[in-house]
């Protein structure tokens, strides 16, 4: 499922950069129960590949439908993977930074 949320994700633009858990799951065509859990699991493995590659976590571009950013589990996993600061006042920030950096330049992009 990995490659399936990379792909969806990969076609955001700046213009409409977020998608909701909820709004993932159902393109991926996740029926309940655990349809948000599955998604969130996944979203990690995303996270884990992309700190030990280096590019920006595409995950960055998954909100909640609460609110306008990632869950907390989000920021607990990219501080844990040394990509955010620990100061939970400096994350909004550090967030905003990444998806700016997800839509940055794109190897696939011309030149």
């Amino acid at each position: 499922m990995v490659a399936e949320v990379r792909a969806l994700l990969s076609r955001r633009t700046p213009v409409d950069p977020c998608l909701t858990y909820q709004g993932l799951a159902t393109a991926l065509g996740l029926q309940p129960p655990g349809t948000i859990q599955r998604v969130a699991a996944t979203l990690e493995e995303t996270m884990r590949e992309d700190a030990a590659a280096g590019p920006p976590m595409i995950a960055a571009l998954v909100i909640s439908r609460a609110g306008d950013m990632p869950r907390r589990g989000f920021f607990d996993l990219a501080v844990a993977l040394g990509r955010f600061p620990e100061e939970p006042r400096q994350h909004r920030a550090a967030w905003e930074a990444e998806c700016a950096a997800v839509f940055g330049p794109r190897a696939d992009a011309p030149s």
